[in-house]
């Protein structure tokens, strides 16, 4: 198993890549609308989405395989592209782990035309949630990423600043 600080100590947690996929999907379709929706405590769908792509990319190049970086980084920005409160009622909140994947991947495909790499991680980031798990390695990544940022995200800040101040994270 990688040890996060070993990801935190790669060279690579390549910001500018990210930056300039997030400057396009800016232009092309609603990614900066996801700064409006909460997600996770105090945390914006869009704050997620980047520390779920520094994280995959922090991971993926830790790893001694070859990976689509596009698609990586463009499926971990997209993968919670559900563009609702998931709060505005009780049905939304109940349904939303195993629904917003395949709405946010309907919406990825009519804004932006994603490929399969892209879909996949999109469609699959909740396994075990959901019941079908990834069949890409990219996907496999954004999963795990996303659990690991969850997770700090819904700890209390307290504690999240003393695990990201040891160098747990990219961001």
């Amino acid at each position: 198993m990688i040890a996060i600080r070993h990801i935190r100590s790669h060279p690579v947690c390549n910001a500018q890549e990210i930056q300039t996929t997030i400057q396009s999907l800016s232009h092309e379709g609603r990614l900066a609308s996801e700064k409006t929706f909460l997600h996770h405590r105090k945390i914006t769908v869009y704050g997620h989405s980047v520390h779920a792509a520094e994280v995959s990319l922090a991971i993926a190049n830790s790893l001694p395989f070859t990976f689509d970086t596009n698609s990586l980084v463009r499926g971990a920005l997209l993968h919670d592209y559900f563009l609702y409160h998931r709060n505005e009622s009780v049905k939304t909140y109940v349904t939303h782990g195993y629904r917003h994947p395949l709405v946010a991947a309907k919406n990825a495909e009519e804004d932006y035309g994603i490929n399969d790499i892209e879909e996949n991680i999109i469609t699959r980031h909740m396994f075990p949630l959901t019941p079908i798990p990834p069949k890409c390695k990219e996907a496999w990544v954004v999963c795990i990423a996303d659990k690991y940022c969850a997770t700090m995200e819904f700890l209390p800040a307290k504690s999240t600043r003393r695990h990201l101040s040891n160098g747990h994270s990219c961001s």
